[in-house]
Protein backbone atom coordinates (compact mmCIF):
# COMPACT_ATOMS: atom_id res chain seq x y z
CA UNK A 1 0.00 0.00 0.00
CA UNK A 2 1.38 3.16 -1.04
CA UNK A 3 0.81 7.02 -0.05
CA UNK A 4 0.20 9.41 -3.01
CA UNK A 5 -0.95 12.66 -3.66
CA UNK A 6 -1.55 14.74 -6.69
CA UNK A 7 -1.14 18.33 -6.57
CA UNK A 8 -3.52 20.70 -8.85
CA UNK A 9 -3.57 24.21 -9.32
CA UNK A 10 -7.02 23.88 -10.09
CA UNK A 11 -9.64 21.50 -9.63
CA UNK A 12 -9.52 19.54 -13.04
CA UNK A 13 -6.33 19.32 -13.38
CA UNK A 14 -6.32 15.87 -11.59
CA UNK A 15 -8.42 14.05 -13.68
CA UNK A 16 -7.52 15.78 -16.45
CA UNK A 17 -3.90 14.67 -15.90
CA UNK A 18 -4.25 11.34 -14.32
CA UNK A 19 -7.51 10.60 -13.47
CA UNK A 20 -7.67 7.19 -14.84
CA UNK A 21 -4.19 6.67 -12.54
CA UNK A 22 -5.72 7.67 -8.96
CA UNK A 23 -8.33 5.40 -9.71
CA UNK A 24 -6.30 2.35 -10.41
CA UNK A 25 -4.18 3.38 -7.36
CA UNK A 26 -7.41 3.85 -5.17
CA UNK A 27 -8.21 -0.09 -6.45
CA UNK A 28 -4.77 -1.26 -5.63
CA UNK A 29 -5.68 -0.24 -1.92
CA UNK A 30 -3.63 3.06 -1.79
CA UNK A 31 -4.03 5.77 -0.10
CA UNK A 32 -4.60 9.24 -2.25
CA UNK A 33 -4.28 12.58 -1.58
CA UNK A 34 -5.65 15.32 -3.34
CA UNK A 35 -3.87 19.23 -3.17
CA UNK A 36 -5.54 22.00 -4.28
CA UNK A 37 -3.30 25.61 -4.47
CA UNK A 38 -5.82 27.69 -5.26
CA UNK A 39 -9.11 28.55 -4.15
CA UNK A 40 -11.97 30.61 -5.95
CA UNK A 41 -12.96 33.44 -4.06
CA UNK A 42 -15.00 36.68 -4.32
CA UNK A 43 -12.40 39.10 -4.36
CA UNK A 44 -11.34 38.01 -7.50
CA UNK A 45 -14.59 38.27 -9.41
CA UNK A 46 -16.36 34.76 -8.35
CA UNK A 47 -19.78 34.73 -7.70
CA UNK A 48 -21.11 33.41 -3.94
CA UNK A 49 -23.27 30.66 -6.29
CA UNK A 50 -20.07 29.74 -8.36
CA UNK A 51 -17.98 29.66 -5.10
CA UNK A 52 -20.56 26.73 -3.59
CA UNK A 53 -20.88 25.08 -7.37
CA UNK A 54 -16.89 25.00 -7.04
CA UNK A 55 -17.19 23.51 -3.48
CA UNK A 56 -19.79 20.65 -4.22
CA UNK A 57 -18.06 19.87 -7.29
CA UNK A 58 -14.96 19.01 -5.18
CA UNK A 59 -16.81 17.39 -2.81
CA UNK A 60 -18.50 15.09 -5.30
CA UNK A 61 -14.83 14.49 -7.29
CA UNK A 62 -13.63 13.33 -4.14
CA UNK A 63 -15.89 10.78 -3.11
CA UNK A 64 -16.37 8.97 -6.53
CA UNK A 65 -12.07 8.83 -6.43
CA UNK A 66 -12.13 7.79 -2.43
CA UNK A 67 -9.62 10.64 -1.63
CA UNK A 68 -8.31 10.21 2.30
CA UNK A 69 -8.11 13.80 2.36
CA UNK A 70 -8.57 16.64 0.40
CA UNK A 71 -6.44 19.77 1.32
CA UNK A 72 -7.13 23.43 -0.45
CA UNK A 73 -4.94 26.28 -0.18
CA UNK A 74 -6.26 29.77 -0.64
CA UNK A 75 -3.85 31.06 -3.16
CA UNK A 76 -5.67 33.20 -6.04
CA UNK A 77 -6.39 31.16 -9.06
CA UNK A 78 -4.38 32.09 -12.03
CA UNK A 79 -2.32 34.58 -10.20
CA UNK A 80 0.42 32.24 -8.42
CA UNK A 81 3.26 33.80 -10.46
CA UNK A 82 2.17 36.86 -7.94
CA UNK A 83 3.04 34.65 -4.56
CA UNK A 84 6.23 34.76 -3.01
CA UNK A 85 7.72 31.54 -3.67
CA UNK A 86 8.68 31.09 -0.12
CA UNK A 87 5.36 31.12 0.70
CA UNK A 88 4.15 28.58 -1.76
CA UNK A 89 6.73 26.21 -0.73
CA UNK A 90 6.27 26.71 2.49
CA UNK A 91 2.38 25.72 2.58
CA UNK A 92 3.15 22.90 0.33
CA UNK A 93 6.43 21.31 1.95
CA UNK A 94 3.73 21.50 4.87
CA UNK A 95 1.15 19.23 3.71
CA UNK A 96 4.25 17.06 2.32
CA UNK A 97 5.13 16.69 5.62
CA UNK A 98 1.98 15.76 7.27
CA UNK A 99 0.84 13.38 5.08
CA UNK A 100 4.40 11.65 3.95
CA UNK A 101 3.40 10.72 0.36
CA UNK A 102 6.29 8.42 -1.47
CA UNK A 103 4.18 9.22 -4.66
CA UNK A 104 3.97 12.19 -5.78
CA UNK A 105 2.43 13.94 -9.12
CA UNK A 106 2.28 16.98 -10.60
CA UNK A 107 1.72 19.66 -13.33
CA UNK A 108 4.37 19.64 -16.46
CA UNK A 109 6.55 22.50 -16.37
CA UNK A 110 6.58 23.69 -19.76
CA UNK A 111 2.74 24.06 -19.52
CA UNK A 112 1.43 27.25 -20.78
CA UNK A 113 -0.58 28.09 -18.15
CA UNK A 114 1.39 30.05 -15.47
CA UNK A 115 0.00 28.91 -12.51
CA UNK A 116 1.07 25.00 -13.92
CA UNK A 117 4.57 26.07 -14.41
CA UNK A 118 4.50 28.14 -10.76
CA UNK A 119 3.68 25.16 -8.94
CA UNK A 120 5.78 22.69 -11.02
CA UNK A 121 8.97 24.45 -9.84
CA UNK A 122 7.10 24.98 -6.02
CA UNK A 123 6.86 21.26 -5.67
CA UNK A 124 10.15 19.99 -6.90
CA UNK A 125 11.67 22.69 -4.17
CA UNK A 126 9.40 20.70 -1.61
CA UNK A 127 10.81 17.00 -3.21
CA UNK A 128 14.11 17.62 -2.49
CA UNK A 129 15.20 14.38 0.01
CA UNK A 130 16.44 16.17 2.93
CA UNK A 131 12.89 18.47 3.11
CA UNK A 132 10.68 15.11 2.44
CA UNK A 133 12.00 12.09 3.00
CA UNK A 134 9.49 9.98 2.43
CA UNK A 135 9.48 10.99 -1.25
CA UNK A 136 10.57 7.98 -3.68
CA UNK A 137 8.55 8.59 -6.66
CA UNK A 138 7.65 12.28 -8.87
CA UNK A 139 5.85 11.99 -12.31
CA UNK A 140 4.97 14.88 -14.38
CA UNK A 141 1.44 14.52 -16.13
CA UNK A 142 0.11 16.50 -19.13
CA UNK A 143 -3.03 18.37 -18.92
CA UNK A 144 -5.12 18.87 -22.42
CA UNK A 145 -5.34 22.83 -23.15
CA UNK A 146 -2.30 23.48 -21.29
CA UNK A 147 0.73 21.37 -21.98
CA UNK A 148 0.00 21.15 -25.75
CA UNK A 149 0.32 24.58 -26.25
CA UNK A 150 3.59 25.06 -24.03
CA UNK A 151 5.11 25.54 -26.98
CA UNK A 152 8.73 26.55 -26.50
CA UNK A 153 11.40 25.98 -29.65
CA UNK A 154 14.22 26.47 -26.75
CA UNK A 155 12.83 22.74 -25.00
CA UNK A 156 12.09 19.21 -25.81
CA UNK A 157 8.37 19.82 -24.49
CA UNK A 158 6.37 16.84 -22.79
CA UNK A 159 8.08 13.81 -23.60
CA UNK A 160 6.26 10.70 -21.74
CA UNK A 161 8.63 7.82 -20.78
CA UNK A 162 6.38 6.57 -18.18
CA UNK A 163 2.60 5.03 -19.38
CA UNK A 164 0.03 3.87 -17.22
CA UNK A 165 -2.76 1.30 -18.35
CA UNK A 166 -6.15 3.28 -17.52
CA UNK A 167 -8.35 0.99 -19.99
CA UNK A 168 -10.53 -0.51 -17.41
CA UNK A 169 -11.23 3.34 -15.81
CA UNK A 170 -11.37 5.47 -18.56
CA UNK A 171 -14.69 5.72 -18.59
CA UNK A 172 -15.20 6.32 -15.44
CA UNK A 173 -12.21 9.55 -15.48
CA UNK A 174 -14.48 10.66 -18.34
CA UNK A 175 -17.75 10.74 -15.72
CA UNK A 176 -15.83 12.44 -13.54
CA UNK A 177 -14.26 15.04 -15.67
CA UNK A 178 -18.29 16.03 -16.39
CA UNK A 179 -18.29 17.01 -12.57
CA UNK A 180 -16.65 20.05 -13.55
CA UNK A 181 -19.41 21.50 -15.63
CA UNK A 182 -17.85 24.53 -16.64
CA UNK A 183 -14.79 23.35 -17.84
CA UNK A 184 -16.21 20.80 -20.39
CA UNK A 185 -16.34 22.35 -23.94
CA UNK A 186 -17.84 21.02 -27.38
CA UNK A 187 -14.96 19.54 -29.61
CA UNK A 188 -12.66 20.67 -31.07
CA UNK A 189 -12.47 22.08 -27.76
CA UNK A 190 -8.99 20.35 -26.02
CA UNK A 191 -10.98 19.87 -22.92
CA UNK A 192 -13.63 17.64 -24.34
CA UNK A 193 -14.95 14.36 -24.16
CA UNK A 194 -13.95 13.31 -27.08
CA UNK A 195 -10.43 14.58 -26.83
CA UNK A 196 -10.32 13.64 -23.99
CA UNK A 197 -10.67 9.63 -25.37
CA UNK A 198 -8.64 10.43 -28.29
CA UNK A 199 -5.68 11.58 -26.10
CA UNK A 200 -5.94 8.02 -23.85
CA UNK A 201 -6.27 6.20 -27.39
CA UNK A 202 -3.38 7.47 -28.41
CA UNK A 203 -1.17 7.22 -25.51
CA UNK A 204 -2.60 3.64 -25.14
CA UNK A 205 -1.16 3.02 -29.09
CA UNK A 206 2.70 4.00 -27.57
CA UNK A 207 2.17 1.33 -24.71
CA UNK A 208 0.23 -1.32 -26.28
CA UNK A 209 -3.25 -1.26 -24.38
CA UNK A 210 -6.76 0.15 -25.62
CA UNK A 211 -5.85 3.75 -23.15
CA UNK A 212 -3.20 5.29 -21.24
CA UNK A 213 -1.84 8.11 -19.06
CA UNK A 214 1.72 9.67 -19.87
CA UNK A 215 3.86 10.57 -17.66
CA UNK A 216 7.29 12.22 -17.46
CA UNK A 217 9.54 10.85 -14.76
CA UNK A 218 11.26 13.28 -12.99
CA UNK A 219 12.94 11.10 -10.41
CA UNK A 220 12.37 7.78 -8.76
CA UNK A 221 14.74 6.51 -5.90
CA UNK A 222 14.60 2.56 -5.34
Amino acid sequence: MANIIVVAPHPDDETLGCGGTLLRHARAGDKIHWLLLTKMTEAQGFSEARILARDQEITEVSRRYGFVSVNVLDFPCTRLDSIAKGDLIAKISGIFLTLQPEVVYLPFCGDVHSDHAVAADAVMSCCKWFRNSSIKRILAYETLSETEFGIRPDTLGFRPNVFVDIGDYLERKLEIMQIFTGELGEFPFPRSIEALRALAMLRGTTAGCQAAEAFVLLKEII
